[in-house]
């Protein structure tokens, strides 16, 4: 009698289980992945570099976005797949302002607080064939006065004070990029090993 008993509570907990977690299984299906712009998707400040670590950790709570002042962070919706519920920052709309406010409410290993330098969200990147400076239409620097770290992350060109010049200490919080007024965005935080100048073929 016991045994049966206990095989009814197991049964039930499986069932319960299972009626529990076929909801998020279900959105995970009517969510189909897309291949997500690197540009337009990065990752908060403190996440773990793996991207599928990350995304295993986060919970989706929303909290680093209810903190966060200047309102950058967005989730992955319907096009993000195992993504979904996951944040993102697009930092052609709002960029990060590095607060660490995010990282200090995450119940979860998936943001950890990380000092401002030491933040890797990417580094920015610059296409010298477009940039304002670069090709002699104007002077701007608009990247080098928002910069929040200063000429250890951007600076202008010793040899031409209005050109600007990636730094190895740029986080990739995309502030510059928010503030480039060329309409094409010449500049944008992109994996830190495709460098800080972006290629052109001849």
């Amino acid at each position: 009698m016991q045994r049966r008993g206990f095989l009814v509570r197991l049964a039930a907990s499986a069932a319960t289980t299972a009626a529990v977690t076929l909801p998020y299984g279900i959105s995970r299906l009517l969510a189909p992945p897309v291949l997500a712009a690197a540009r337009t998707h990065l990752r908060p400040p403190g996440a773990l570099a793996d991207d599928r670590a990350f995304v295993a950790a986060c919970i989706g709570c929303g909290l680093c976005a209810e903190v966060c002042p200047p309102r950058c962070i967005r989730f992955f919706q319907r096009e993000g797949g195992d993504l979904l519920n996951t944040p993102y920052i697009n930092p052609e709309a709002k960029a990060c302002i590095l607060c660490n406010k995010c990282m200090q409410v995450c119940p979860t290993a998936a943001l950890n607080v990380t000092p401002r330098e030491d933040i890797d969200m990417g580094i920015a990147q610059i296409d010298r064939s477009a940039c304002y400076p670069w090709v002699d239409r104007g002077i701007c620097g608009a990247c080098v006065s928002i910069c929040p770290l200063g000429p250890k992350a951007i600076d202008f060109a010793l040899w031409n004070q209005y050109r600007p010049v990636v730094q190895s200490g740029c986080v990739g919080c995309g502030q510059c990029v928010e503030v480039c007024p060329h309409p094409s965005l010449p500049i944008g935080i992109v994996e830190r090993s495709r460098g800080t100048v972006t290629p052109h073929r001849i």
